[in-house]
């Protein structure tokens, strides 16, 4: 078994959900007592977020780049990045490690192309759902990308960092997201991208009438795959 290295970039709760996903999956595969095996380097997302509201990215990118060689120093085979936002640095990162990084917009496309979607709705930071490093690999893929106005995406974007990163789950911020989503289902979308590790707390598929692909549960099983992989 390959050992993953875990950087976490945003939230510690959806680096928590990373690492119980992927040691459940282990278990689900290999049965018995049976578990992955992990190396974790976990941020202060506050430092994090200020480099993002300051345009600090080259900042941001040093700082992830050194915890990434932390991980491969210590034993890590591979590494994910656990947040969708930061792999907007994965380049610069890649810089400071011989090891790969499991991308996690293409393992999502991996997903959207399996279930042959053609135009899919992507929720996340303003900044994964308005700049190109993300949404960019999607349409290059040959599938449309559909974001929301510019009033929901700061109010998606208001959910995700002063809410769901502070774990608060709400019920009408949980309407809200539904409420965009059916827009995009009104627009033609055939899928939704939760495109924030963090919106898994809140939308589940139950919740919405096209498919959802939630990037965390995404991410976490194409690194079980490859930790597995002969």
């Amino acid at each position: 078994m390959k050992t993953i290295g875990l950087l976490g970039g945003m939230s510690w709760e959806s680096t928590v959900t990373y690492y119980t996903r992927i040691n459940e999956l282990v278990n689900e595969k290999l049965g018995g007592l049976h578990s992955a095996k992990i190396k974790l380097a976990s941020v202060d997302f506050e430092e994090i977020e200020q480099c993002q509201v300051n345009n600090e990215w080259e900042k941001s990118g040093g700082i992830l780049g050194k915890d990434a060689q932390g991980l491969e120093q210590a034993g890590a085979d591979f590494l994910l990045i656990c947040t969708n936002t930061m792999h907007k640095v994965a380049p610069q990162i890649a810089e400071y490690v011989s090891i790969p990084i499991l991308h996690i917009a293409d393992a999502t496309i991996a997903e959207l192309q399996a279930k042959k979607i053609k135009k899919v709705a992507l929720l996340g930071t303003k900044y994964t759902m308005t700049q190109n490093f993300y949404k960019q690999k999607i349409i290059e893929s040959g599938i449309d990308v559909w974001i929301p106005n510019d009033a929901d995406i700061e109010t998606v974007n208001q959910i995700i960092f002063a809410e769901l990163c502070h774990g608060k789950i709400l019920a009408e911020s949980k309407e809200a997201f539904i409420e965009v989503i059916n827009q995009a289902i009104d627009a033609g979308a055939e899928g939704v991208i939760l495109g924030c590790t963090e919106i898994g707390l809140l939308i589940q598929q139950e919740d919405v009438a096209i498919p959802v692909f939630d990037t965390t549960e995404i991410h976490s099983q194409k690194a079980v795959e490859l930790a597995l992989a002969d």
